[in-house]
């Protein structure tokens, strides 16, 4: 019964210690390192490594650690664990509030009310966010959407629509009533590059395909002229100054409401440092910041400032609205070398969002000496 005890207990203690990192080994008569080693199928330094303090020679019933070759080190991945409870929304990195409030189906404006942080700190991951009731309903009731979603899958239908100079996804999106990220999905094709002259198949519902195929016959006609709003020809016959080398305003649906949306994504980068040739999170130079923003709504800008002031409608600054790209030559350049987004205006005073060389992404007035006598243009760019 003692002997079956025994054995018992030393069955139980190897099992143990053989899920440690070290085993430990007692000294007998006849032990050496290379013995020990061999016996343990380990080599001599690993033991000299894991026992620093052990004299040279070895004395009896003293004890040596031995690393123990089938210990596995269990480490349990770090996943990131969103809890979105009904209501609220976690945010992840590379979140934006355009895009959270896409997902949501909600105005920007209505999750800044829920949420008054988001005005004076901004959007910070693992950020805790309170999504309006009224939409959470919606998105609680997937299997209710079910039945709807397939009716209204069985009453779409396939138009094709030819890609026009000027024109964007975002554009092309809201105009059958879809998101960009839908649009790319019926297309996989323009994902990476929207081709003038190609054409696109869309899935759409009825009423908008036949709004669509009703103005076919005119739409190339109407691409085809540069539309200038009346503000911007000085109540004389004279058409407005277009800037060098652009044709046209850039045309996008909801241009107000996209504004909104630019100046949110641009203002969200405030704080984020300088970076020469830089056109993300991790630093933006002036046009990079400007690239940057409008890329996020597929509207795609030149990726310098010089090239970004010849796009779009010379304004005067008084006329000045937000969203406009306002323009400086500094450091005594002859050629503008600076750009931004402007973000207010009131009282002959214009503000703008930036990536300053010295105080990264910033929000400076045309009040300050430096950019008051550097100031050189304002460009209007969307219509």
């Amino acid at each position: 019964m003692i002997l079956r005890l025994v054995v018992t207990l030393f069955f139980f203690s190897s099992v143990v210690f053989s899920q440690e990192k070290f085993i430990k080994h007692t000294i007998s008569k006849g032990d050496n390192i290379s013995v020990i080693a061999k016996k343990y199928g380990v080599k001599t330094k690993a033991i000299f490594d894991a026992n620093p303090n052990a004299p040279k020679i070895l004395k009896l019933n003293s004890v040596l650690l031995i690393p123990n070759k089938n210990f596995t080190s269990i480490k349990t991945p770090v996943e990131a664990v969103v809890i979105n409870n009904p209501g609220s929304h976690q945010v992840l990195a590379k979140e934006t509030l355009w895009g959270i409030s896409k997902k949501y189906n909600v105005a920007v404006d209505d999750l800044k009310k829920a949420n008054p942080l988001l005005e004076t700190e901004g959007l910070k991951i693992g950020q805790q966010l309170i999504i309006p009731s009224s939409e959470v309903a919606s998105l609680e009731k997937p299997a209710q959407n079910t039945e709807i979603q397939n009716t209204e899958n069985s009453s779409l239908v396939e138009v094709e629509r030819e890609v026009l100079p000027k024109e964007t996804k975002y554009a092309i999106a809201k105009e059958f009533g879809i998101s960009v990220a839908e649009l790319h999905k019926q297309n996989p094709q323009i994902k990476t590059k929207l081709r003038v002259g190609s054409v696109l198949k869309i899935k759409t519902t009825k009423e908008k395909a036949d709004a669509y195929l009703a103005l076919k016959p005119q739409k190339k006609i109407e691409e085809a002229i540069v539309e200038v709003p009346s503000q911007f020809t000085n109540g004389s016959s004279e058409v407005a100054e277009v800037a060098e080398d652009s044709s046209s305003l850039i045309k996008v649906e909801n241009h107000l409401g996209l504004i909104d949306q630019l100046i949110s994504t641009a203002t969200e980068n405030i704080g984020i440092r300088y970076r020469s040739g830089g056109t993300t999170k991790a630093g933006f130079d002036c046009s990079g910041l400007m690239y940057s923003t409008f890329s996020n709504f597929d509207v795609k800008l030149p990726r310098t400032s010089i090239e970004q002031s010849r796009i779009g409608i010379k304004v005067n600054s008084d006329e000045a609205q937000k969203g406009d790209l306002i323009f400086f030559k500094t450091n005594g350049r002859r050629h503008i070398n600076h750009v931004g987004m402007v973000v207010d205006v009131a009282d002959g005073e214009i503000k703008f969002v930036h990536s300053s060389t010295h105080g990264g992404v910033i929000i400076s007035s045309t009040k300050e000496s430096y950019y008051g006598r550097n100031f050189s243009q304002v460009n209007r760019v969307l219509q």
